[in-house]
């Protein structure tokens, strides 16, 4: 069985170095959750990114209401009949999207506990395929101890420094080749990040010590460095860190491959 330490003589790392006044605490919850996107639409988990989605399901849910309320004052019985028609199709595809729009809001939320409580992220692993024993990619993202993040971020406000830096991982795995093998059907992408044992929320992690994988996979690694910092942040000894799983899986979704006639 081959164990993440072990794993990491193979690693294949990529650094990606950013000012030192840019690499915050939102930077790092941006950095993890747009690769987050980034992986299940390259391996064609989810029909179009993130961003659209996320627009889209907005959207429909804003039509289902318009029509809803159009619906009420309404006595003609054709219009009626093309009211509910279009209303029982987006409720199909609300439906569809609901499960997984969930489920990134609740990785979301579990990624923002962690940052807050954590005061520095010493590791960030991104399973895809049937479980994290069994997965068909493994994505490790790291950043350097010398990165400090705020105690309290509550906004994780975006800014130019964030997506520039995101532009930059995303670059980055593009360049290695992310999403050229695909595997019909969806598959789950599992989060495991690692932090002082005594990190304690169980409604969003559970602790799973060593993360051990069985499949001869080879991790594509991204590490994240400042330039330019003065003052270093004392990392936590390798004994308090261990590994917690998410206990939010995101399952992608089934698209139509049928081929055109």
């Amino acid at each position: 069985m081959e164990t993440m330490a072990n794993s990491e003589a193979e690693m294949d790392y990529e650094e990606i170095y950013t000012a030192s006044n840019t690499l915050d605490a939102s930077a790092i919850f941006h950095t993890i959750y747009d690769v987050v996107g980034f992986v299940l639409y390259m391996h064609q988990q989810i029909p179009s990114t993130v961003q659209d989605m996320s627009v889209e399901f907005d959207a429909m849910h804003s039509e289902y209401k318009e029509l809803e309320m159009a619906l009420e004052t309404q006595v003609k019985a054709s219009f009626r009949r093309k009211h509910v028609s279009k209303m029982r199709d987006l409720k199909v595809g609300i439906k569809r999207l609901d499960k997984f729009m969930n489920s990134l809001l609740n990785i979301q939320t579990a990624i923002k506990i962690v940052i807050n409580e954590v005061p520095s992220i010493d590791g960030v692993v991104l399973a895809l395929g049937a479980s994290p024993l069994r997965p068909q990619h493994i994505y490790v993202l790291n950043y350097s101890h010398e990165i400090a993040v705020s105690e309290v971020a509550d906004d994780f406000a975006r800014t130019k420094a964030v997506d520039g830096l995101s532009r930059k991982a995303i670059r980055t795995l593009i360049s290695k080749g992310v999403g050229s093998v695909t595997y019909p059907g969806p598959v789950k992408l599992f989060v495991l990040i690692k932090a002082p044992s005594s990190f304690n929320q169980p409604m969003h992690f559970l602790p799973k010590r060593d993360f051990r994988y069985n499949r001869k996979v080879v991790p594509l690694g991204l590490l994240f460095k400042c330039r330019n910092r003065d003052q270093e942040v004392a990392a936590p000894t390798s004994e308090d860190l261990i590994w917690f799983q998410c206990r939010h899986v995101i399952k992608g979704l089934a698209l139509n491959t049928t081929p055109e006639e």
